[in-house]
């Protein structure tokens, strides 16, 4: 059966908005006309002109967060606990059946920047694209942040999923989910202004902190999700095996079989 699939994750880039200033990846390259020599380093009396073209290799080095790019969430990098008061699972330890499974989209694109989306508007949701969720489906979520990857406003764009709507995911079986946007929660500088009126820090990162009443994974700085259909295709978002990390960079696809 021919399959078909749509790249669901961004290049890693310098010399965009991706990240906050403090966070942005850093990536050195070095073209064959600049390696030579590493390779002559290798094999005592090899002449640069004994090379084809005189080139070596082209490589890249890298300074980055394990959270640049598309990545993976691990429960370990909401809290030190999980699940009531489990230790946190890292991105090594993350069950693998959690990564691969049938896709759902969330089309949440008319909700405003800093919009905390509820278990009510998931329920309506669901409601509208006819979908009864399964354990193990991977639910993404399309936002206003979708088409501003790489813009000067990437970071304050999308809404975001509260701990209301991430238990609700969750206490239905999900185990992985992601969005478009920078992060699962609400911009923090539209949250800053909610906890500045009320003075709740339950507000701040409560998506992310409902791993500690259920553990899941989140992929965020997702794309193409405006390409996807609410359900009919199946994601695959295996992340890097980093020992003990909090993330893991993934190459997030949506597979079709056609």
């Amino acid at each position: 059966m021919p399959r078909r699939f749509v790249d669901l994750s961004v290049p890693l880039e310098t010399g965009i908005a991706s990240d906050p200033p403090m966070a942005l990846p850093q990536i050195e390259y070095f073209g064959h006309d600049q390696t030579a020599e590493q390779i002559l380093s290798f094999f005592p009396g090899l002449k640069r002109e004994d090379l084809p073209g005189g080139e070596g290799w082209a490589v890249e080095q890298l300074n980055i967060s394990t959270h640049n790019g598309t990545h993976v969430d691990a429960p370990y990098h909401y809290h030190s606990t999980m699940s009531g008061g489990e230790r946190a699972l890292t991105i090594d330890e993350v069950p693998l059946e959690w990564c691969f499974g049938r896709g759902v989209k969330f089309d949440f694109r008319d909700k405003p920047d800093g919009h905390v989306v509820t278990a009510a508007e998931i329920e309506a949701e669901l409601e509208r694209i006819g979908h009864s969720l399964q354990p193990l489906d991977i639910v993404v979520v399309n936002t206003s942040a979708g088409d501003r990857y790489g813009h000067d406003d990437f970071l304050m764009r999308g809404c975001g999923m509260g701990r209301e709507a991430t238990n609700y995911l969750t206490g239905k079986g999900v185990r992985m989910c992601g969005t478009d946007a920078w992060s699962w929660d609400a911009p923090f500088a539209l949250t800053a202004k909610r906890y500045a009126e009320t003075g709740d820090a339950s507000l701040i990162w409560e998506g992310h902190r409902a791993g500690m009443d259920q553990g899941y994974c989140q992929i965020e700085k997702l794309t193409n999700l405006d390409q996807l259909p609410a359900t009919g295709f199946t994601v695959s978002a295996f992340p890097f095996k980093i020992k003990g990390a909090s993330g893991g960079f993934t190459r997030a696809v949506a597979i079709f079989e056609e």
